[in-house]
């Protein structure tokens, strides 16, 4: 059974955060991984978006940043249904995947798209927003003090700008040579993102106050799901191990690429696969 562990308010940040997206990665991989991340973390997103909820105002305008496959858009429109919700990506592939799994939700009339790119500035959405969700995307901005300054800018007094980062990537593997195979993995993407200039160590708390914003919450969860496992977690670790020896394949040992691809051979239906994870959720509010 699923089990989350709420660490409350607590100091620090996350110390390494995770993005093995490539610029080689088919965007429909990229998609079904956020998918599955939704589908199998399903208690802690509606957790997350029930506590943002509380603070936002039943009939608001949501804006969703970076909002890749509509995990987080869908989340949101389904979960507080007075709320009517801008998603934002520069992705046109992504942003198509969101507007047909809106259709398909009966959220469409709720739910509009914009192409943007944030690190070129905010664009003109029209209103002012009363929720800003930022769900593994600040990260990627060339410079956060302005993607903060944009944010605070965009909202209504009164306004909130939630933040959810991951401290890694998922693990999965329980047996002592997957399990020390995967933590080789874990530490090479670390380094890799650290080499593309990934905003990785950011205390968002201490961004958020810097950029005018009053800080209503930090908090950490653990994850950790055992056996008997949701449906699809075997397609998510499968899925996120691919895209592990995708992203490492000319930078790890062939010992361990021949670990990894015989790990995959025997996914997705494993029956000693954990599902553990680190998130972490910061809320401001615009004065």
């Amino acid at each position: 059974m699923p089990i989350l562990h709420d660490a409350g308010s607590v100091a620090g940040m996350p110390h390494d955060h995770h993005d093995t997206h490539t610029s080689h990665e088919p965007h429909d991989h990229m998609a079904e991984m956020l998918d599955l991340d939704a589908a199998v973390l399903h208690d802690f997103h509606r957790e997350v978006i029930g506590w943002v909820g509380s603070l936002t105002p039943d009939r608001a305008h949501v804006v969703d940043v970076g909002a890749g496959s509509g995990t987080g858009t869908l989340a949101l429109a389904t979960q507080l249904p007075g709320v009517q919700v801008t998603a934002l990506d520069m992705d046109q592939d992504l942003l198509e995947h969101l507007r047909r799994r809106a259709a398909e939700a009966g959220v469409a009339d709720r739910v509009r798209t914009v192409r943007a790119d944030l690190d070129q500035g905010w664009p003109d959405l029209g209103a002012p927003a009363d929720l800003v969700w930022a769900s593994a995307s600040m990260h990627h901005l060339a410079d956060p003090a302005r993607a903060l300054a944009d944010v605070r800018a965009a909202l209504r007094p009164g306004g909130r700008f939630a933040i959810v980062e991951l401290d890694s990537f998922p693990t999965f593997l329980t047996d002592p040579a997957g399990a020390a195979v995967e933590e080789r993995c874990h530490a090479e993407l670390a380094r890799m993102r650290h080499e593309h200039g990934m905003h990785m160590d950011e205390d968002w708390g201490a961004r958020l106050t810097a950029a005018g914003f009053e800080v209503d919450g930090q908090r950490r969860f653990d994850l950790e799901l055992r056996p008997p496992l949701p449906p699809l977690a075997g397609r998510y670790a499968q899925v996120g191990l691919q895209r592990a020896r995708h992203g490492l394949a000319d930078r790890l040992p062939s010992d361990d690429l021949a670990a990894l691809d015989a790990v995959l051979g025997t996914l997705p239906d494993r029956d000693d696969l954990v599902v553990r994870a680190t998130r972490w959720v910061w809320i401001g509010r615009r004065p």
